[in-house]
């Protein structure tokens, strides 16, 4: 036998943990991958920002030297930005006011000057450690000169290391108080489920009738803690009939061991007058008797414990198979099928014809239909509050009909079991003869 379940707890970290652990590793995440995606998108934007204003810058400086309309400092707007016009050996021609007259912002050897305005990415200028630098060639008066024009970088690197300074703080806060809302969250949202747990370990530990406490709030867990006390109801009924089943056997049991004892003393403490073949005779009655209930409880011990073959049986012709075992004036009409186990319904049949054929003062008759076997006798029949009754585990309603025809009390429960376990039930009602109707049911198709 394997190890079972319960002998090995769990001593992990709680699902609260664990799902605790989840939500909050998930934030945290997905605010490492926003912080990042936002300083990215945010550097990007204000170089391309940044690339527009010197673009422009050139451009706009490129048209008035082309058109010699220079002022005498060339406009910025930008906080740093400076803009030169340097000639062709790379002296200053004219400049912003915050530049100077002699020192170029970069020198003309280090640009790299083509057709158009070129965008040099960051680089080092004379006035910057990082600059953005745009760079347009142009005439002016007639003379080749190069238009330069430069913004500095330190305020988007200061607001961008500010930003990243702060989402490192950022960061952990949120993800530590998320962590503990989803850990109040769920403590609140798991406290039925500990209820339930502990009611249930009650019950455990009882070894009895018990419930599982109920969530007031009608949801989920509502559903489940009404499903196991429904459960639980059902196993502690079961339990109730496998406790009944097992002392009335124990019952039955008695009564035919008594008598073989009785016998078996009277034997040894009379030798004399009891002579064998008498004794022979008195025991193999008890024996047989006994042998009958240990089969019936064999039986009712199967029923269930294995998927039942079921294929499409003809009824009448299971029904003539049990007619020749039983007594006379039995009357077969009809016909049908059923899709059932053969052997079962069989034995289902045979039951029912032969407690029919025990009790009828005359006749019996048994109607066949699809799905259908009714099976009616012309006896004293039985009382309708007792139609129940009769299919319970050794239930006799009269010793009379039942002891001396050597009945367990177990045919009739035997043969519902089997017909319920083939998907079908027994009923009984009035005959029309008379007596007593029992009729089976079985599914006349496949599913």
């Amino acid at each position: 036998m394997g190890p079972r379940r319960h002998e090995h707890p769990w001593h992990g970290p709680s699902l609260r943990m664990r799902l605790t652990l989840i939500a909050s590793g998930a934030l945290f995440v997905a605010l490492v991958v926003g912080a990042f995606a936002l300083t990215t998108v945010l550097s990007r934007t204000r170089l391309e920002a940044l690339d527009t204003v010197v673009r422009e810058r050139v451009a706009t400086i490129a048209a008035l030297a082309q058109d010699d309309r220079l002022p005498a400092a060339l406009p910025v707007a930008e906080p740093g930005e400076i803009a030169q016009l340097l000639d062709a050996d790379g002296a200053v021609l004219a400049t912003s006011p915050n530049a100077s007259r002699t020192l170029p912002v970069v020198p003309l050897d280090a640009l790299h000057v083509g057709p158009g305005t070129t965008v040099g990415g960051t680089s080092a200028s004379a006035y910057d450690d990082e600059a953005r630098i745009a760079v347009r060639s142009a005439t002016y008066r007639g003379e080749p000169v190069t238009v330069v024009a430069t913004v500095p970088v330190t305020e988007v690197r200061s607001v961008l290391d500010a930003l990243r300074l702060g989402l490192v703080v950022v960061v952990p806060l949120l993800t530590c108080a998320l962590a503990l809302v989803v850990w109040l969250i769920l403590g609140r949202a798991l406290r039925p489920v500990e209820e339930l747990r502990r009611g249930a370990a009650l019950v455990a530990s009882t070894g009895g009738p018990g419930s599982l406490p109920v969530p007031r709030r009608d949801d989920e867990l509502g559903a489940l803690a009404r499903t196991l006390n429904s459960m639980l109801d059902r196993l502690e009924a079961g339990a109730a009939r496998q406790r009944r089943f097992v002392a009335d056997a124990a019952h039955e049991l008695r009564s035919p061991l008594a008598t073989l004892r009785a016998s078996t003393e009277v034997a040894r403490l009379h030798p004399d007058s009891y002579d064998t073949a008498e004794l022979a005779g008195d025991l193999e009655a008890e024996v047989l008797r006994m042998q009958a209930l240990v089969d019936d409880l064999l039986l009712l011990a199967r029923v269930g414990s294995a998927p039942s073959e079921r294929a499409c049986v003809d009824l009448a012709a299971v029904v003539r198979d049990v007619v020749p075992t039983t007594a006379g004036g039995l009357v077969v009409t009809g016909s049908g099928r059923a899709f059932a186990g053969e052997a079962a319904v069989g034995r289902v049949v045979r039951n029912l014809v032969d407690n029919a054929v025990r009790h009828a003062a005359a006749q019996v008759t048994v109607t066949v239909a699809d799905g259908l076997v009714q099976v009616d006798d012309d006896g004293a029949g039985l009382a309708e509050q007792d139609h129940e009754r009769v299919f319970e585990r050794f239930v006799r309603l009269d010793d009379a009909r039942e002891r001396d025809a050597g009945g367990s009390g177990l045919g009739l429960s035997i043969a519902r079991e089997v017909a319920r376990e083939q998907g079908g039930d027994i009923t009984l009602a009035r005959s029309p003869l008379g007596g007593l109707r029992a009729e089976l049911r079985l599914p006349a198709d496949s599913p």
